[in-house]
């Protein structure tokens, strides 16, 4: 279509929820989390089924397809589409009703897994399958998948777990799919009693056949389900407009065991072999995508075998027969809930880690979950190896053994003609493979693009024509997202990485692990789409060294797509494309994305493929505002260490102070500095933290003990210079010789954070430059830094050596650059910290979480005696983020979803702990806390 005004004009006519023909809207469905990539007409995100049927009514009329998407998680392609896509994570999301006695729930299509999981577990139930994307992928997309996840030898795929469905056709007919030919279209049951013979004898036997049409389902001894037989169609027959669904009984304890094995072929072979002892799970993996520093028991790869009970004890004892069952090379059993979640963790986030191989060149989906029978499973993966081999690729299989699923990301070149054409060669000899044993192409996540064009090698042509009539049945005007399953596209079409700019564009980072290649860093997001996640995550793994998951914390608060990390790299993508978004570094699409993204770094860490939007939305701010006046924001508060200075050398903070508590002033201060009204201007210190220094005296004969810099970074020279007084009494007690760094015509060191954060990264370079020059002394003594503020260390330690990637020197400092924990852990490790003996409670700064890591803080808080866990998330200022004028409202929404709910409930005497400046300054205005630095509270003990 040429004119879409009136395509776009009927559907708002007819439809009560959203309709989005713009270019934002239609950036962010172009990709799911495969290969490929689609450009839709429109997005329409329907608030119930008459909005459906009132929207593929319109684009019936119009001769416009129309695809179903959920969370747009799926591997194969099929969640993207040309003409319209239904969205239905933003309406029909609702869990309907949920009866425990009957194990049954109704739901609708854009319902997350996670939340249907929470429903039912009081009542000691939960839905069988479980993808490793349970957080955000939806029922209606596993439906239309036909998911499993890890529990499928327990509980079976959705299709075992599906009762009824009610369907939409295309041409506007509502069906209720179930047993006993309930709701089948017309023609359907004469089409299978017609083929009942082939029905019989041209599927293979195993327990995950996802590929093809379930056309077997509809046999009179299967109880001619025409329900069962829907799942698995990826959106092709009908759309889902509600589902009841079975539930099934939890184990009221479980336990976890780990069987180790030389390599993934030997953990293969022995997983049929603990199926007899009714594991809920055997799930493999091999030590590739492992990150370092974990606890597995030592092997090159492993099996989580988990086993449950009505009791901790009856889980252990069944974890530990299958342990004297296995040969294996180490094995360990975990029961404690918390120490199976992190084992899991490392299984869940493989789907991410293997995008990278061990070198740090990319690797893709694309062959991502073929399944042999399990038997056949070992010498399934020998052969698969020898296909890599031979045709020089790599890639490390992981997935759910005792199911013979596999899945494997590889190192394919999908970039060159060349490399497309050997990633056709290769897909269609592993296509043999497979079926040589006795497989299907698609074990979990379907056949979409990236494996319909090969059906006709695992079914006969007379099954290939099947599969076409029946679609005709259900579907006569081909509008249900066209080019699955039957009269597929190729598979080397429409790969999304062929739009992309050849050679790399001029960029200020210099992004190392991509080979300096900006595109290559925003095609690092895979689509797995963990940022969707609702919820802050609690307790212990995740980040460097602990605490909870940050990302991402803008999409938890506005559940837009936009806002999330995959949706800000996806809208950067399109930048990059020019198709859609066609005014490069100047869209104001991607401007306005970026805008909530707090630049927490959460994502650097949080993201199984290390995203880190906070870099690119720097970068992007470069582009955006190069020659061009900017928000008053960014010379406000970029600038931040300017105007502090100025205001320390003409020693006006009384008067500054003053000022701002006059409230028509401190109202016009705030408008011409982009403010919101909402925020109180932070008081500025009457004596900075440097001048306090250099008016004490220094305790003791320095000299003969271990010298630390102690970096007066801008909050605290400025603003909070009790945080670095403290801190030298608490490292001087500890023995060490504490310096500052000198001054160099009159000018102090800087982390260029604030010019960081609002992408003035030409003036944060020549900022840096000059830090270098003063601080090459200490960096040629070999000196630590100690850095008190996070945010600022986090600087240091990650945006400098990438920023002044062309200067040693910069990585020389970013080395040096310990946390206050951190120093007294490597430079004082015999001292012993006074005892506070109290409840503490606060948050992790994000940029600690993200790239600090802090388990030298919770090693110190221990031997303080400060009891109890920091909470994960974002306390929602991040610097200059929360005062700017707009960002109020998320800012205290972030506040809200962890850190406040926390101090609130904490106990009376309890240390509220915020290493942050930002984190401090959010709890003073909005809760009246005063939090404090973990200098302070053992200053305070000396």
């Amino acid at each position: 279509m040429t004119d879409l005004r009136p395509l776009e004009a009927e559907l708002r006519g007819a439809v009560r929820g959203e309709v989005g023909f713009d270019a934002m809207s239609r950036a962010l469905t172009t990709m799911d989390a495969s290969n490929y990539r689609r450009v839709p007409l429109g997005v329409v995100a329907p608030r119930d089924a008459d909005d459906v049927a009132a929207a593929l009514a319109v684009c019936r009329a119009h001769g416009v397809p129309v695809v179903a998407r959920g969370g747009g998680t799926s591997i194969a392609g099929q969640a993207t589409g040309t003409g319209v896509v239904l969205d239905f994570t933003r309406h029909m999301n609702h869990l309907l009703s949920l009866n425990h006695e009957e194990q049954t729930a109704v739901v609708q299509p854009g319902l997350v897994l996670d939340r249907l999981q929470e429903a039912a577990a009081p009542h000691g139930l939960r839905f069988g399958p479980d993808p490793s994307t349970h957080g955000r992928c939806t029922l209606g997309g596993m439906i239309g998948n036909n998911s499993c996840g890890a529990h499928s030898v327990a509980w079976g795929t959705t299709a075992d777990s599906v009762r009824e469905l009610t369907v939409l056709r295309a041409r506007g007919d509502r069906l209720r799919l179930g047993r006993d030919w309930a709701g089948a279209p017309e023609g359907l049951r004469q089409l299978a009693e017609g083929e009942l013979a082939r029905l019989r004898t041209g599927f293979p036997d195993l327990p995950r056949r996802i590929s093809g049409y379930a056309l077997d389902a509809l046999l009179p001894e299967k109880g001619a389900d025409v329900a069962r037989s829907f799942c698995g169609s990826e959106g092709t027959l009908g759309i889902v407009t509600e589902a009841v669904v079975r539930l099934v009984e939890a184990p009221r304890a479980r336990a976890l065991a780990v069987l180790a094995y030389a390599d993934e072929s030997a953990a293969a072979e022995a997983a049929a072999g603990l199926l007899p002892y009714g594991p809920l799970t055997v799930e493999g993996m091999a030590a590739d995508l492992v990150r370092a520093a974990t606890d597995l028991p030592r092997g090159g790869a492993w099996l989580f075998v988990e086993t449950g009970g009505d009791e901790a004890a009856q889980a252990r004892a069944r974890a530990d027969a299958i342990v004297r069952a296995a040969d294996v090379m180490d094995s360990l059993v975990v029961s404690d809930p918390a120490g199976q979640r992190a084992l899991w963790r490392i299984r869940e986030d493989a789907s991410g880690t293997a995008t990278r191989m061990p070198d740090g060149t990319e690797a893709w989906p694309g062959w991502e979950d073929c399944a042999v029978p399990p038997a056949q499973l070992g010498a399934y993966l020998r052969d698969f190896r020898r296909l890599l081999a031979d045709h020089g690729l790599r890639g490390t299989p992981y997935g759910h053994f005792g199911d013979g699923c596999i899945h494997v990301r590889i190192d394919f070149d999908l970039l060159t003609a060349p490399g497309v054409a050997r990633f056709r060669r290769f897909s269609e000899e592993l296509a043999e493979l497979v079926v040589s044993h006795g497989g299907s192409l698609s074990g979990e996540h379907g056949d979409g693009q990236a494996r319909a064009e090969l059906l006709p090698k695992m079914y006969a042509p007379e099954m290939i024509a099947l599969f076409e009539r029946a679609k005709a049945l259900w579907d006569p005007d081909d509008l249900l997202n066209p080019g699955m399953l039957v009269r597929p596209a190729r598979l080397d079409e429409n790969l999304r990485f062929a739009v992309l700019p050849r050679k790399p564009v001029p960029v200020a980072f210099g992004y190392p692990a991509d080979g300096g290649d900006f595109s290559a860093a925003v095609s690092r997001c895979v689509g797995v789409a963990k940022c969707r996640t609702p919820a802050a995550g609690s307790g212990g793994g995740g980040g460097r060294g602990g605490g909870s998951d940050v990302m991402c914390p803008s999409f938890r608060v506005t559940g837009e797509e936009a806002h999330s990390t995959r949706g800000r790299a996806r809208l950067l993508h399109e930048m990059l494309a020019g198709e859609v978004i066609t005014d490069g570094w100047r869209s104001e699409e991607v401007r306005d994305a970026l805008d909530l993204c707090l630049s927490c770094k959460g994502c650097r860490s949080d993201c199984p493929v290390e995203v880190d939007m906070a870099t690119y939305k720097a970068e992007f701010l470069q582009h955006h505002w190069s020659g061009r006046l900017r928000p008053a924001a960014h010379y406000a508060m970029g600038w931040l260490p300017v105007w502090l200075g100025a205001v320390a050398r003409t020693r006006t903070a009384r008067l500054v102070n003053s000022l701002a508590r006059v409230r028509v002033l401190a109202a016009v201060a705030k408008r011409l500095g982009g403010i919101a009204p909402e925020r109180e201007i932070p008081a500025v210190a009457g004596e900075t933290f440097s001048r306090w220094w250099g008016r004490r005296k220094a305790a003791g004969d320095s000299g003969r003990r271990p010298a630390v810099v102690l970096w007066p970074d801008t909050f605290t020279e400025h603003l909070t210079p009790s945080v670095g007084q403290a801190a030298v009494r608490v490292l001087e007690a500890a023995g060490l010789a504490v310096t500052l760094p000198p001054r160099a015509r009159g000018t102090r060191v800087c982390c260029g954070l604030t010019y960081v954060s609002t992408g003035q990264l030409d003036r944060a370079r020549a900022v840096l430059r000059r830090t270098l020059d003063i601080m090459e002394p200490a960096l040629d003594a070999g000196t630590p830094v100690t850095v008190l503020e996070p945010s600022c260390a986090a600087a240091l330690r990650a945006d400098l050596p990438e920023l002044l990637h062309d200067d040693p020197r910069a990585r020389r400092l970013a080395d040096a650059v310990l946390t206050f924990a951190e120093t007294l852990d490597h430079h004082a490790p015999g001292w012993t910290p006074p005892r506070v003996d109290r409840p503490a409670t606060g948050q992790t700064h994000c940029h600690q979480h993200a790239v600090l890591g802090d388990t030298a803080d919770r090693r110190l808080r221990e031997a303080a005696g400060l009891r109890g866990e920091l909470v994960g998330g974002c306390c929602g200022l991040a610097g200059n983020f929360g005062f700017e004028k707009g960002h109020h409202e998320v800012s205290t929404a972030c506040a809200e979803e962890r850190l406040l709910p926390a101090v609130r409930e904490a106990a009376e005497g309890t240390v509220v702990l915020a290493d942050g400046f930002s984190c401090r300054t959010q709890l003073q205005q909005l809760a009246g806390v005063r939090g404090r630095h973990l200098a302070e509270v053992l200053a305070e003990g000396l």
